[in-house]
């Protein structure tokens, strides 16, 4: 009979010990499971964000204001202009960068060469448009094939890059332009001096606008530079940046 009773409260005492560890060990298991289903934090995701703020400062470089059919120029946009000579002028924030261009093209290059065009404000820009049109108009041309062929070669006003300020027109406004040493010479050096080739032949279902050799942009020094490493036009460097 003791025996028996022995047995029992060892059986007890076995059982107690189990169900009071129980709880512990569930604990553990939960704090473990847990512990696993918290993401590592990774480095790539800081060096990603890094990246993303210095794009978004350059962004917003007034050098790069992306102005096209798709981007008008900014509201209430203000510029401060500097004089180009007696009827030209251009962006003074960027004047001394085109007057060290042109002096130093004048002491190279033999060719003669000079700035047909640059800043245009919105009402001149009109006004160019709509004569340009109206030559098609009076070729016979339909309302809507007249305006789509003049904004091959002039943008609407407040989709032009002249608007801004920072565009430079040389020479007779023709392809002819890319037979001279001027542009041979611009090819070579712009980019010294912050400028680009605006609208390439290679990028025109890009850009919209057809082949202007004698179209050249400021964006400053530094995305000169990048642009032409990287063989983009101005909308593809956005897009870069963005990235």
């Amino acid at each position: 009979m003791k025996k028996s009773i022995i047995i029992i409260l060892i059986f007890i005492c076995i059982i107690c010990v189990v169900f009071l560890n129980l709880p512990e060990k569930q604990v553990m298991e939960k704090n473990e499971e847990n512990i696993v289903q918290v993401p590592e934090k990774k480095e790539s995701i800081v060096i990603v964000m890094n990246n993303t703020e210095e794009n978004r400062v350059k962004l917003d470089d007034w050098r790069i204001t992306l102005v096209n059919k798709d981007n008008l120029l900014p509201e209430n946009y203000q510029i401060t202009l500097a004089d180009i000579d007696d009827e030209r002028k251009f962006d003074s924030r960027a004047i001394n960068y085109l007057n060290d261009m042109l002096e130093d093209m004048k002491n190279d290059v033999k060719d003669d060469f000079w700035v047909q065009s640059a800043y245009r404000d919105p009402e001149y820009q009109e006004k160019i448009f709509n004569e340009k049109k109206q030559e098609y108009l009076d070729d016979g041309l339909s309302e809507e094939r007249a305006e789509l062929l003049t904004s091959k070669t002039i943008n609407k006003p407040l989709t032009s890059e002249h608007n801004l300020g920072l565009s430079v027109d040389f020479n007779y406004v023709n392809t002819s332009f890319d037979e001279t040493d001027a542009f041979k010479w611009l090819q070579e050096n712009a980019e010294k001096y912050g400028f680009i080739l605006r609208y390439k032949k290679e990028k025109e279902d890009i850009t919209k606008i057809i082949y202007e050799p004698w179209h050249w942009r400021f964006v400053g020094e530094e995305h000169a530079k990048k642009m032409n490493e990287l063989d983009m036009c101005l909308e593809e460097y956005i897009d870069y940046l963005n990235k």
